[in-house]
């Protein structure tokens, strides 16, 4: 009789060299990370060394000035040969005044300045309420209490977590058993801290804060009785914008509700922003920077801050010396953990230069790609164009250019740019002719700045207006590209 068995089958997966990894690795990492990347690596590995720049020449030094075909193929892999060999290219040699390839950038002298992004030294805004906090005369148990609650509001000033929740995480993380008065007692003297609205657990407790503190200070002539009725009691109407509703619920004039409405629109819906910074800022230092020389383009990489490596002599000597000793088991140990460092020192000397060339043919292609809108700016010139186009045009597979696009930014003449902010899928005209979703989504968002306030275009609309440019387009389309970009729909943007 004959058997029925299930066997599974692995099939050959192609294998990854350290180098492959390395690289992979290197092309992820934007410029601003990259100097941390390797400063990393010098202190992990003693045979890595940064090279001391005293003489520098411009002349040989360039952004562009990459061997295409020295130890570099398209899969992104290192050469085959010796590992160890040639090692004058990685090695300074004070006689020579250049060399062998550059990491820095060009366009700069030695003497010029190098420039760091700011670090901002601003308090942050828990520093700035656990300071008022402490201007209050509490007891020990209380300002506990008031720094944990503190500690947890987040960045728009507001305390999403629930009062059980902050009473068990006092109980074990500071063995200390608090009732939900308590909890409560501290939050409200919380809430009267500036800015106004602080501690509220949503929306609209922190409006009627904030409302409620304008009318009691008294310092206008301004009635505030209305605008907390509107929050307090036509609050759903209000965030859906069915003005018309509220005004005829509530009984009042169209005038009243328009003061009222501007009173209302002067509060920080996010009081945590008002002072202080809850976190360090985010600074962007684009990778490239694309000039515009008279109708040429120009294109540069951001190598400024990165250092210049090479393979520490003392370990090539140390190498040496221990291939001359007696061939010991102590021997062999010492000579392949200095090979294995010397090894490793190499191959991230050149995963940092094809990081820098894999860099550079992928932004060139694009920014060929892309020619006329590096040239005008107009993002109705915006090419279709995917991860594939590029991958093709420079012989690269479409992973790789996929981590070269994500997390990198180039600087322009119009702006500084997410470069996959530039991929784009593409649609047909009526013309017949492929246009950029990016060209769609420039139209439409025209269309809505243009737009009357009190008479917002709907989606429907919308999707009229682009067919008679010659654009083809369904609703939910147009739906989907408006929430892309981050556009409400037509009722909450509406104004009186």
């Amino acid at each position: 009789m004959s058997s029925q068995r299930l066997t599974q089958t692995q099939k050959m997966l192609q294998k990854l060299s350290p180098q492959q990894i390395l690289l992979m690795k290197l092309l992820q990492i934007p410029t601003m990370e990259l100097s941390s990347r390797i400063k990393e690596e010098i202190e992990e590995n003693p045979a890595l060394e940064e090279k001391e720049n005293d003489n520098f020449d411009n002349d040989k030094d360039t952004d562009t000035d990459f061997d295409d075909d020295k130890d570099f193929d398209n899969d992104g892999d290192f050469d085959n040969d010796d590992p160890l060999s040639d090692f004058d290219d990685y090695m300074q040699d004070d006689d020579d005044d250049a060399a062998a390839y550059k990491l820095r950038a060009n366009n700069y002298s030695p003497d010029d300045e190098r420039y760091e992004a700011p670090i901002s030294n601003e308090e942050s805004f828990q520093d700035i309420l656990i300071q008022q906090l402490g201007y209050r005369n509490l007891d020990e148990r209380k300002y506990k209490i008031g720094t944990y609650i503190i500690g947890n509001l987040d960045d728009s000033g507001y305390l999403s977590r629930p009062i059980s929740g902050i009473m068990d995480d006092l109980l074990f993380t500071q063995n200390l058993d608090v009732t939900e008065d308590e909890v409560m007692e501290v939050l409200h003297i919380i809430q009267e801290f500036d800015p106004a609205g602080v501690g509220a657990t949503n929306l609209q407790e922190c409006l009627l804060m904030q409302l409620q503190r304008l009318k009691e200070d008294d310092e206008d002539d301004v009635d505030y009785t209305l605008p907390i009725i509107i929050i307090e009691q036509y609050f759903n109407e209000f965030t859906k914008k069915h003005y018309d509703k509220i005004v005829k619920k509530s009984g009042i004039s169209e005038r009243q509700f328009r003061a009222a409405l501007k009173e209302i629109l002067k509060l920080n819906p996010k009081p945590g922003g008002a002072v202080g910074s809850s976190q360090r800022s985010n600074y962007v230092i684009p990778d490239f920077t694309i000039y515009n020389n008279c109708g040429k383009l120009e294109l540069t990489l951001n190598s400024r801050n990165t250092p210049e490596l090479h393979v520490n002599k003392d370990y090539i000597e140390m190498l040496s010396d221990f291939s001359k000793q007696k061939n010991n088991k102590s021997n062999k140990e010492a000579i392949n953990f200095v090979k294995n460092k010397i090894e490793s020192a190499k191959w991230f000397i050149e995963a940092i230069k094809q990081r820098h060339n894999t860099l550079y043919v992928t932004m060139e292609a694009i920014m060929n790609y892309q020619k006329d809108y590096f040239l005008t700016g107009d993002e109705t010139k915006l090419r279709p164009m995917i991860l594939k186009d590029i991958s093709e045009k420079v012989g690269l597979d479409i992973s790789t250019i996929s981590r070269v696009a994500n997390s990198k930014y180039v600087q322009t003449a119009y702006g500084t740019f997410p470069l996959k902010s530039f991929f784009s899928e593409s649609l047909t005209n009526d013309e017949g002719e492929e246009v950029s979703t990016r060209e769609i989504k420039k139209i439409l968002m025209d269309c809505i700045e243009q737009e009357d306030k009190s008479k917002p275009l709907t989606d429907d609309v919308l999707t009229q207006i682009l067919k008679e440019k010659g654009y083809n387009i369904a609703r939910r389309t147009i739906a989907k590209y408006r929430e892309q970009l981050d556009i409400p729909v037509a009722r909450l943007r509406k104004e009186l």
